[in-house]
């Protein structure tokens, strides 16, 4: 099996976030979604997007949002930074197509999983987005939460696309999960943190040596 991606997502500091790349990250996530304790005003994250690149520029750059709608659009342009967007809220397959044609950008959906009949709306987002991210479903939680999803109920799950891991990732949960199943990518954000949107870089060493030893 080839070596899954690795995401650190809910970088807040410039320097923090050129850190992980460094560190070996595939990709780092950057939030966008108001409310949110990770959350970085889009003043901020074009600095924060260049200081990756300019340390790893082969990280990927990914910009977190929940339903983008009117004036936000404007901050959402592949020219602000970021390669990628994130879609984490109720978008439709309809409104994914919307968004892909108005931003020109790679779209990832993020489908929030509460019961395995979840894992069927996969199949809808396949000719719309680039990839999907699957993540525990919780109450008045978008992300970010560590809760994983029940393994069994990933057993079976063969998408059309590309496919990323979150919820609960850390160095000594990944041999395990990669044992039952093959994602693209896996994602972490608590687990590898001292507090929101602060991450221990010796925790995602960890995390980065144990991908790496399970590919």
């Amino acid at each position: 099996m080839p070596r899954p991606r690795l995401k650190i997502c809910g970088l807040r500091q410039p320097a923090q976030a050129a850190a992980v790349a460094l560190l070996g990250a595939d990709a780092i996530g950057v939030i966008g979604v108001a409310g949110s304790p990770r959350y970085v005003d889009p003043a901020e994250r074009q600095a924060l997007f260049a200081a990756v690149q300019a340390a790893a520029p082969g990280c990927q750059r990914v910009l977190v949002v929940a339903d983008p709608d009117g004036d936000a659009l404007a901050q959402l342009g592949a020219d602000r930074g970021h390669g990628i967007l994130q879609l984490h809220g109720s978008e439709s397959p309809q409104r994914c197509r919307e968004l892909g044609e108005k931003l020109g950008c790679e779209l990832w959906k993020a489908l929030r999983i509460r019961s395995p009949e979840d894992l069927q709306r996969a199949a809808a987002y396949a000719e719309v987005v680039d990839a999907l991210l699957l993540d525990a479903w919780l109450p008045d939680q978008l992300g970010g939460t560590g809760h994983p999803i029940p393994i069994d109920w990933l057993d079976q799950f063969q998408p059309p696309l590309p496919w990323w891991l979150a919820g609960g990732i850390r160095a000594d949960r990944v041999a395990p999960v990669l044992a039952r199943l093959s994602p693209t990518g896996l994602d972490a954000s608590s687990g590898v943190e001292r507090s929101p949107g602060d991450k221990d870089l010796e925790l995602v060493a960890e995390l980065v040596g144990a991908v790496g030893a399970a590919g």
